[in-house]
């Protein structure tokens, strides 16, 4: 195991710490949380722990199956104790760029659902400003995707539609839409940017998480960072 798996493990171990008898946890996606979903299934094993998982994906439902977690909807339970997740950039003020994996809207209609969110990542994913380096990922309508690409551009993004890999065709996200990764360069406004890219007809959800995150746990080489929403 390479240093950033390894930085990426022990800072999902520290969230799965804020999991208790009785929640009902939101489950994210991605490499980083399969490490979370696997230690609150082994801690269901040893410590008979009660708690439900709603799974961002189709990807987490099948690691929270796999390790024995109990699953439940936003139908049944639309407020949830805590959720989980992982991100592509955060920022000092605890903002996130989120969506690499795909499961961007769902993620985030259950990071809103949660009372907590806990962010997981290693220490790479840390940046001065979001958007460095790094695109950010809009869920799109397949039917609006030409007229998306052309408004974005003219916000002055560059936009890629993802293409699949071992799939001929591009990404297609668990609710059957598109996704492209847009760049803007290093973001001064995130709020501004977010608001106008969503008010895009055909834009169903952008990867800016603003203001959402409570605690967010960095791995390091030597340990895991902490960091607060202040």
């Amino acid at each position: 195991m390479g240093w950033r798996e390894g930085a990426k493990k022990r800072a999902a171990l520290e969230a799965v710490k804020h999991v208790r008898e009785g929640f009902l946890v939101g489950l994210g996606s991605g490499t980083t949380i399969a490490y979370a979903i696997q230690e609150i299934g082994k801690k269901i094993r040893r410590e008979g722990l009660r708690v439900l998982g709603v799974p961002t994906s189709h990807q987490a439902l099948m690691l929270a199956v796999n390790y024995g977690i109990p699953l439940t909807t936003l139908d049944e339970h639309p407020k949830l104790d805590l959720a989980i997740d992982g991100a592509d950039q955060v920022d000092g003020e605890l903002n996130l760029i989120k969506g690499m994996g795909g499961a961007l809207m769902r993620e985030k209609v259950v990071a809103s659902a949660a009372k907590q969110f806990v962010i997981v990542a290693d220490e790479t994913k840390f940046v001065e400003k979001l958007g460095t380096n790094q695109p950010i990922p809009v869920e799109v309508l397949p039917f609006a995707l030409s007229t998306v690409v052309a408004r974005v551009e003219d916000l002055g993004g560059k936009a890629v539609l993802r293409e699949g890999e071992r799939k001929v065709g591009p990404v297609v996200t668990d609710n059957g839409n598109f996704v492209l990764d847009v760049t803007f360069g290093a973001v001064d406004d995130l709020t501004k940017l977010d608001v106008a890219v969503k008010s895009i007809p055909g834009v169903l959800e952008t990867g800016l998480f603003l203001g959402m995150a409570d605690v967010v746990y960095l791995g390091k080489q030597d340990g895991v960072v902490r960091l607060d929403k202040k």
